[in-house]
């Protein structure tokens, strides 16, 4: 499976469906009913037991899964094998108890896409052939077709509990062989590929080790880090000698080097990322080349991949993933190289629109912002702009590069184009400056934003609240305009959509004012107070939102999880830190759940988190120690963690009015100057 949003759909799908009795074949007729109570879903194994008798159970691997039906005694057993949509080939190979071929369903898929798959099984055939999915018709002891929507079915002796290796690969059927003996062949039952699969997870889940809290509380953070983990999908594979290369799905050629997909940067760059540079910062760096060779296949960078180029969302945010990770010290590629792609990519249209390239370009150069129905969402444009384009900034300046440096300068501070002081929000404007719409109302959802309104809009200036709060009039107006977005009714007006989207539905069940927490665009806001000298107020706050609206229940997951990135913010939150403005290097401090916190770093070093006296009515940091010396800053460096090291809290019930409030206390801000 790798559909990494609802919204895009899955790819390379096929499916194998245990059928007991009468041969079916229709997906609809062959539907097996059951209960959950049958049921038991972890990361390393899924059982299910049907209604009918059946009981399928399953053990992943990376590009694989171990299988095994167990069938009732007294029916004819049989595997149906279903390509799904679009063109697909199957062969059936009886005496070596084995089903080969490929698919090629997907909605983003490129030219030349083939998911090649091989299923082992480990009992003979009694019987087999191929089915068509058109007109339902079966024909028996075929073995070999290929059309359009097409299946297989191999028939097992009554009562067999059948074995299935499964692997597939996107660059060969001989790659699929190969991959099917690197990771299944050591094993010849379901077990030993569980008790492997149990090993990575565990390995993985313990990086993070939480004391402390309730069991409640760590069923959700645990179940959050595994979210966390899921994507982005590794693309690649391994020749013989065990070297990466892969399919790329940017230009349908196969090259050397490893490859990432299934993943929307809109959504991600803002915690999964700088989660994942903690915790895994070798993968970071691969990923950061593959940016660029993607770049190199496609003529612009990827933004929502699944697995080649969408379109979907807006901004142009790998430039933040490739500075966050320059900054952070994870340094696998040329910057110059970056650079020069990223400004291809902010003077030019893509072919997808707003998620490549950049809409309206030529009036961000000249006008300071992206006009009002020139280009659709251009308030939210505007703002995701001017933060890529402080990435850029930041990255030339890192790196010595004066031209790029110059030229995103300026360039970084254009979300004050869009702010409206007389009331107080971010808005629309036409190309002649006019502010739009007129009847302005900040409750009003869609365009000129996306997927949100301007009470969720205006916080959107990771790089410079600093500024923001003087755009506001100040501190205490900042701070008041703050506390309203928590406490304000959370009345909803459709605007531009004309019906209720789902984030909207999500913002009123969460009933945390107009704060839209089940969507990205300001789920960065509670930690803000940190900036304006209230940081006490930020701790508060976060530690209502956990408590609020996430738990480890089937409804305790508070709207789109977007490959991750909902659960990234809940575990870095629950460490108690957060990335506000990915591409600095620092963590800003919010209020840890748990009373101890043990991060384990590829190198083996240790960051521990320790909140004394912490509980549910106990938010409030009193005192802080980084490795035994007084810390009132309200943040904390990449290095400070990885290098390993203690970050003591005091905590309390009443706030430290006293503590974080200087302006050195504060984190960075583009225009506030050392």
């Amino acid at each position: 499976m790798h559909q990494c949003s609802p919204w895009m759909g899955d790819y390379g799908v096929f499916s194998l469906m245990p059928v007991a009795g009468k041969l079916v074949v229709n997906e609809n007729e062959r539907a097996s009913s059951f209960k959950h109570e049958n049921e038991i879903a972890k990361p390393s194994y899924y059982k299910a037991k049907f209604d009918n008798g059946i009981t399928t159970e399953m053990a992943p691997t990376e590009r694989g899964a171990y299988m095994r039906f167990s069938f009732p005694k007294s029916k004819d057993a049989f595997i149906v094998f279903d390509g799904y949509t679009k063109f697909s080939l199957v062969k059936i190979i009886p005496e070596q108890r084995k089903l080969v071929g490929y698919v090629t369903n997907g909605t983003f898929i490129p030219k030349g896409f083939k998911n090649f798959f091989v299923i082992q099984f480990d009992q003979p055939f009694v019987s087999y052939g191929t089915w068509k999915n058109e007109d339902g018709s079966i024909h028996e002891k075929n073995l070999f077709d290929s059309g359009m929507q097409r299946g297989a079915y191999v028939q097992f002796k009554k009562g067999v509990k059948v074995q299935a290796k499964i692997a597939s690969s996107y660059i060969s059927p001989e790659q699929a062989e190969r991959t099917l003996q690197q990771e299944l062949g050591k094993y010849t039952k379901l077990e030993q590929t569980k008790a492997a699969a149990d090993k990575i997870w565990n390995d993985l889940l313990g990086r993070v080790r939480v004391e402390g809290g309730t069991e409640a509380e760590k069923a959700t953070f645990y179940s959050c880090l595994f979210r966390a983990s899921l994507f982005s999908h590794k693309f690649y594979e391994f020749k013989k000698d065990g070297s990466p290369y892969y399919f790329s799905p940017y230009d349908s050629k196969i090259h050397d080097g490893y490859m990432f997909t299934d993943n929307g940067f809109w959504d991600t760059f803002r915690a999964q990322f700088p989660l994942s540079n903690i915790l895994h910062p070798t993968m970071e760096g691969r990923y950061m080349q593959s940016l660029l060779d993607a770049q190199e296949q496609y003529g612009f960078f990827p933004t929502w991949s699944n697995p080649g180029m969408s379109g979907v969302m807006i901004g142009n945010h790998a430039i933040s993933l490739l500075t966050d990770a320059w900054v952070k010290g994870i340094r696998t590629f040329d910057p110059e190289k970056a650079l020069r792609a990223y400004f291809h990519e902010a003077t030019h249209n893509g072919p997808w629109g707003g998620s490549d390239g950049r809409e309206g370009h030529e009036y961000w150069f000249s006008l300071g912002f992206i006009p009002y129905k020139v280009v659709s969402e251009s308030g939210a444009k505007s703002l995701e702009y001017a933060y890529d384009d402080f990435c850029g900034y930041q990255l030339a300046k890192l790196t010595g590069n004066g031209f790029y440096e110059n030229i995103f300068a300026r360039q970084m501070y254009n979300y004050k184009n869009v702010f409206d002081s007389t009331v107080g929000f971010v808005r629309g404007r036409e190309k002649d400056g006019t502010w739009v719409p007129k009847d302005f109302d900040p409750v009003e959802w869609g365009d000129p934003f996306t997927e949100g309104n301007p009470w969720q809009w205006t916080w959107s200036v990771f790089h410079d609240i600093n500024g923001l709060i003087k755009l506001m009039g100040g501190e205490q107006k900042f701070n008041a305009k703050l506390d309203s977005l928590f406490t304000a009714p959370n009345t909803v007006k459709y605007g531009s959509y004309g019906h209720e989207i789902h984030e909207m539905k999500e913002m009123v069940l969460e009933g945390i004012g107009q704060y839209a927490h089940g969507n990205e665009p300001d789920q960065h806001a509670a930690y803000l107070y940190n900036y304006s000298g209230q940081p006490w107020k930020s701790q508060r706050q976060l530690r209502e939102i956990i408590a609020k609206i996430y738990n480890a229940s089937p409804s305790g997951f508070p709207g789109d999880e977007d490959q991750g990135e909902t659960s990234s913010w809940y575990v870095l939150s629950a460490l108690g830190l957060y990335s506000v403005c990915p591409g600095t290097d620092q963590y800003v401090i919010g209020s840890p759940v748990f009373n101890k916190i043990t991060i384990t770093m590829e190198n083996g070093k240790q960051f521990i988190i320790e909140a004394h006296n912490n509980s549910g009515k106990n938010v409030y940091i009193q005192s802080a120690k980084l490795n035994n010396q007084d810390y009132n800053h309200n943040w904390i460096t990449y290095k400070d963690i990885v290098n390993g090291g203690t970050l003591y809290f005091e905590m309390g019930d009443k706030p430290n009015t006293s503590r974080g409030i200087n302006d050195e206390d504060k984190p960075f801000s583009v225009s506030r100057k050392k």
